[in-house]
């Protein structure tokens, strides 16, 4: 899916690094930097893959996910907000509606370094249907050889929120995650409470848990690939560790039926102490990506 992306035609050149482009339903700004090469899509403020010059793909984005309006997409860094997880309510999106609403190109500037964006979202008939607060939420991605990614939401209210990355990984049996610190939410045992006690997560089967007491930094220690990946949070009370697991990958219909074997989730996120945002303070949660060959 990331090669078609990069295959598909030019509809306008916005700079010498950067383009507009079209999949299906869906707008597309794909990033040609000699630092990295990235993708996004509007809907959701999408990033839906880094690549820094010499390594990897760093993200994962599904073959089987459609680029249609309104349908969240399966991969890369879907941006859960204004709730992660279930909605409180019956007939709301699970994890929020920020993920499948159009957002705007604000701004973007590049250097040698790499490229700046900055996508913003605003309440509309919409969202005032499905949340009852005004508000403006500013995504901001630096890609370069390191990705940095922050969110921004002013108005007032509390959140809960998720940057739901999606990592690229050789073999989903020889990856460790270090960093996640010790107690966890088991969300596939019916919430019960577990401590992790070698400080070192594996994904053996299907696996959801939301860490209480987070490192700064994750470290994601991929034997296939000979590489790590440092997932740096910020403005954060959880991180969040998931793959489906065999089963689970099966009976999703945007995933191929062993996707699971090739991706992670590491998550920065606010899901046990929601987010206060008041007109004189935003609220914010920032990531930070970074790839080290072994």
């Amino acid at each position: 899916m990331i090669n078609k992306i990069f295959a598909l035609p030019v509809v306008e050149q916005l700079t010498p690094v950067l383009s507009r482009r079209q999949l299906d339903d869906l707008e597309l700004i794909v990033v040609d930097h000699p630092q990295a090469k990235a993708s996004f899509a509007l809907q959701g403020a999408h990033l839906l893959s880094w690549k820094p010059a010499g390594e990897e793909e760093a993200l994962w984005l599904s073959n089987n996910t459609p680029f249609k309006t309104g349908v969240a997409l399966r991969g890369g860094v879907p941006i859960c907000w204004p709730w992660f997880g279930p909605a409180a309510q019956p007939g709301l999106p699970a994890h929020g509606f920020a993920r499948n609403q159009a957002w705007t190109l604000k701004a973007h500037n590049e250097d040698e370094s790499g490229v700046v964006l900055t996508f913003e979202l605003q309440n509309n008939e919409e969202t005032l249907k499905l949340w009852p607060h005004e508000f403006t939420l500013l995504a901001r991605f630096k890609v370069g050889k390191t990705c940095e990614i922050e969110l921004e939401a002013h108005g007032e209210f509390e959140t809960t929120s998720a940057l739901h990355t999606y990592f690229n990984v050789g073999d989903i049996s020889k990856v460790k995650v270090s960093g996640f610190g010790d107690r966890y939410i088991d969300k596939v045992l019916n919430a019960e409470e577990g401590v992790l006690t070698d400080g070192v997560q594996t994904f053996p089967d299907r696996t959801d848990r939301v860490y209480l007491n987070p490192e700064a930094c994750s470290v994601i220690h991929d034997d296939a690939l000979a590489r790590n990946i440092d997932v740096i949070h910020g403005h954060h009370s959880n991180v969040v560790g998931w793959n489906p697991g065999p089963a689970l990958s099966v009976s999703m219909g945007d995933m191929p039926d062993d996707g699971y074997k090739t991706f992670v989730c590491v998550e920065t996120a606010c899901v046990t102490a929601p987010q206060k945002a008041t007109d004189e303070k935003p609220s914010r949660l920032s990531q930070t990506l970074r790839v080290t060959k072994r």
